[in-house]
């Protein structure tokens, strides 16, 4: 009853009784058959058998979780909107969310609900789109686009107006999805995917992209930012569900500017998972990770153009609103250094074009962090600044603090390019590491037995080999009591600390080098607010 009581009100149902009754079978278990008397919120305005057909549908894919359970559904009843199509006008609000919009996801599925038979004819719109067969295709759009924005001047309430407009934007600044794919209907019926011209959606923040892919689904969503046609940059698995546009956006601005010196523009893209197991390990977090990262691979090449014995043969059942597009190309990032095989096996399996150069640094590719080109690059602007200052960081100790793990690629490479460093703090997403009097050799040791151990953290760092004071500590602790001697070596005033507060006195530190081996980093001027940074994971 817990379960199914939410399920039908999302579904638009007021529950008025439930009788529970055994079945009994001659030998099998018993069965119970639950018996659910309800009445809809709003009055029908269709026909009963109609709208049991489409509830019946909606409950039973709710059931294997191929839909969401959320206000949404309630566009099922009062609409007479399939799962599906509610499963659209949902990803688009999602995608919505994630460009900025304000307004809460039950308030935009409040407006939908209330204005059913514009939300009709947002679907309608949408499918004169992408409908494959459709002959008079520019009419039928033409037509339903006129008679959708004449039900938009009958709207009273200026936020409904605003709210619907938005949607019409955005399924207008649609180019392709995989809504009509039999691959995605058998193997994801859940899954919607949508190549988006994001500069014909005046909503979405600066800068715009050329293209970008967005991905929904009750497992994850997913987002691909691309400055140009040809164009690189890696996927993050992200950590910020409520924003994680807003932080690859924020990453896309500096690859846009790297990337000029490799290929024309660049790329950036990331995930999030909906269904992490709940205090699962960390391999089990990992598998579900892999899964939707599988996911995210096989949706973007779902409506990808391929080359097929030198001929462009675009993807079946998509129907495309722009030119001939058959480049894509993908890296690793943050959570996914070691997904580029991955990646490359799914691009072989479907037989795209670039084969197993789909994903850079997998087996039969450059390995970013065994060349160690950015490390090694940094390094010796290092070691000419020491050199200036009358200091051989080779062959004399010096002291750092740094932001990174040793199974990063530039911060892992660069505290082994000197057997004299002394790492006496750093810090990643999850820990706080302080060694406050560190011995050189044995540091360097340990520090390259985390850099061989496959997705190391500072966690695996053996707490023998810390010296006296220091200690591992989570980004997640309500505080941190440095010891004496770690605020000896770091100069930090003896009291407690909230994380953030500590890492702002370690960045402070009175140390000879301070290794920014962090992606994604941001500086900020005092007269700007972290509002205007855009990253809030950090503000």
């Amino acid at each position: 009853l817990a379960d199914a009581q939410p399920r039908l009100a999302n579904l638009g149902l007021r529950l008025l009784a439930d009788d529970q009754y055994p079945v009994e079978v001659e030998g099998a278990p018993t069965y119970w058959v639950q018996d659910f008397r309800a009445e809809p919120m709003r009055p029908l305005t269709a026909d009963i058998n109609e709208v049991a057909a489409l509830f019946e549908d909606a409950f039973l894919h709710i059931h294997t979780d191929h839909c969401s359970d959320d206000w949404y559904n309630q566009l099922v009843v009062s609409a007479q909107l399939s799962w599906k199509q509610t499963g659209m006008l949902r990803s688009y609000a999602r995608y919505l969310k994630q460009i900025g919009i304000r307004f809460s996801q039950i308030y935009l599925s409040e407006t939908l609900i209330d204005n059913a038979a514009i939300a009709r004819l947002l679907v309608a719109l949408f499918e004169a789109n992408f409908k494959p067969g459709i002959s008079n295709r520019d009419e039928l759009v033409a037509s339903t686009d006129a008679e959708l924005l004449a039900e938009l001047e009958n709207v009273v309430s200026l936020d409904a107006d605003r709210i619907l407009r938005w949607f019409r934007n955005v399924i207008k600044a649609t180019l392709r999805t995989n809504y009509y794919q039999n691959e995605s209907i058998e193997t994801n019926p859940g899954l919607y995917v949508f190549k988006l011209a994001t500069r014909e959606i005046p909503e979405a923040p600066m800068p715009r992209p050329l293209y970008e892919i967005w991905v929904h689904s009750p497992r994850f969503e997913a987002v691909h930012l691309r400055g140009g046609k040809v164009a690189r940059g890696g996927l993050r698995w992200s950590d910020r569900p409520e924003d994680f546009r807003t932080e690859i956006l924020g990453l896309v601005k500096a690859q846009m500017v790297k990337n000029s010196v490799i290929v024309p523009v660049g790329a950036k893209g990331g995930f999030v998972c909906r269904q992490l197991p709940v205090g699962g390990s960390r391999a089990e977090v990992q598998q579900e990770v892999i899964a939707c990262y599988r996911l995210f691979m096989g949706a973007m090449l779902s409506i990808t153009d391929n080359l097929v014995n030198d001929q462009l043969t675009p993807p079946p059942q998509v129907v495309r609103r722009d030119d001939d597009d058959p480049y894509l190309v993908v890296a690793a990032d943050k959570g996914t250094a070691t997904f580029s095989d991955i990646a490359n096996e799914i691009a072989v399996q479907r037989g795209f074009w670039i084969g197993d150069a789909f994903a850079s640094g997998g087996s039969n590719g450059y390995d970013h962090k065994k060349m160690a080109i950015t490390a090694s690059g940094a390094w010796e602007s290092v070691k000419r600044h020491f050199r200036e200052l009358g200091k051989d960081i080779q062959r004399e100790e010096f002291t750092v603090v740094g932001v990174g793990d040793m199974a990063g690629d530039v911060f892992g490479n660069g505290m082994l390019l000197s057997k004299r460093i002394r790492l006496l703090a750093a810090f990643n997403h999850m820990h706080i590491f302080i060694d406050p009097e560190p011995d050189a050799a044995i540091s360097f040791k340990e520090r390259q037995r985390l850099f061989k151990l496959k997705g190391s953290s500072w966690s695996d760092y053996s707490q023998e080999l810390i010296s006296r004071g220091g200690g591992l500590y989570e980004r997640s602790a309500k505080s941190i009591k440095p010891s004496a001697q770690a605020c000896k070596a770091l100069d930090l005033e003896a009291r407690s600390y909230t994380p953030d507060e500590l890492i702002n006195a370690i960045l402070k530190a009175p140390v000879d080098l301070f290794w920014n081996g962090g992606i994604g980093t941001y500086v900020k001027a005092e007269s700007e607010t972290a509002e205007d940074v855009g990253d809030r994971a950090n503000d």
